[in-house]
């Protein structure tokens, strides 16, 4: 199993942490780096919050080898041949290390405090599914057509990618896994226990071979709480459950329930251990307290040690 470290800066976090985080995902040897896309938080004072695909372009040209992902990138945000427009050109910056992760969007907070259309989960996801095909047409080389009830194309897209990935994110039953295995190189499910991954796994795999598309990859997105022994994993576990005003052992359930990787690197391989053999190749490990970096190098040898433990 790879890892990626993932970020939500939009919660706190400048330019020049991304990229710090980046190198360590590199020096770490991690697979990749990526970082959410949104454009406000709730928190007060309210963090500034940084264009994902300009900040992603920006880090390509200084951290080397790894991955870059933005994972994921509403719909609501931009039309398709925008996001086409963008990815393609990242790819292009990168030199074909770029994952295109897409949405339906569901923060209705940012998208109503700067005047963006939210409309309805149904409207929003057909209009994934349309985007997902306009993708897939323009970055497939020639021209490209297509037309669908929100948007239509008729051109000839340049750059066109060399390495672009498409992922499609989200833990939905029934559709999420479809378009993933129709339209997209790895399916991402929010971390939860292996059993309510499993079928959505099937489902997705079934979709891709009735589309006669190769299997995607499968990949879980979520935090870990991990020390390196009883005692630094308990005092971490506390200071968790103090901010949320819950006792450790309240919260020590309720992540095992969520099957959040939890516990020392022997915990942490149980926990990973059951994700791989439901088809999870990827973890992308969410730190959101950017300034936290001794909390991140504990937490990140705790996981190369579970991984040790599981190869």
């Amino acid at each position: 199993m790879e890892f990626v470290l993932m970020t939500e800066p939009h919660l706190g976090g400048s330019f020049d942490d991304l990229v710090e985080l980046a190198e360590f995902a590199r020096r770490a040897g991690m697979a990749g780096f990526a970082r959410s896309d949104h454009y406000y938080s709730e928190r007060r004072p309210t963090p500034p919050a940084t264009d994902a695909y300009v900040t992603l372009a920006a880090i390509a040209t200084r951290v080397p080898e790894i991955r870059l992902a933005v994972l994921v990138s509403p719909i609501t945000f931009r039309h398709p041949a925008v996001i086409a427009k963008s990815a393609a050109s990242l790819d292009e910056i990168s030199g074909g290390r770029f994952d295109l992760g897409v949405g339906t969007g569901w923060y209705r907070f940012e998208h109503d405090a700067f005047g963006l259309p939210f409309p309805p989960w149904e409207e929003r996801f057909a209009r994934l599914e349309e985007t997902l095909a306009y993708l897939r047409a323009a970055f497939a080389g020639g021209r490209a057509t297509f037309q669908g009830r929100y948007y239509r194309l008729d051109a000839e897209p340049l750059p066109r990618p060399t390495g672009l990935r498409i992922v499609v994110g989200g833990r939905g039953p029934l559709r999420t896994p479809r378009l993933a295995g129709t339209y997209a190189d790895e399916y991402n499910h929010f971390v939860a226990p292996s059993d309510e991954i499993a079928p959505k796994v099937e489902r997705m795999r079934r979709a891709a071979l009735e589309t006669g598309r190769s299997v995607p990859a499968v990949s879980v997105m979520g935090t870990v709480l991990a020390g390196l022994d009883r005692g630094s994993y308990r005092k971490r576990l506390q200071a968790w459950a103090d901010e949320r005003s819950v006792t450790a052992e309240h919260l020590e359930e309720r992540l095992r329930n969520a099957g959040v990787p939890a516990g020392t690197p022997d915990r942490l391989a149980e926990t990973f251990a059951e994700l791989k053999a439901v088809g999870v190749s990827r973890y992308y490990l969410q730190w959101l307290d950017l300034q936290d970096r001794s909390g991140l190098e504990e937490t990140w040898e705790a996981v190369s040690q579970a991984v040790r433990a599981l190869d």
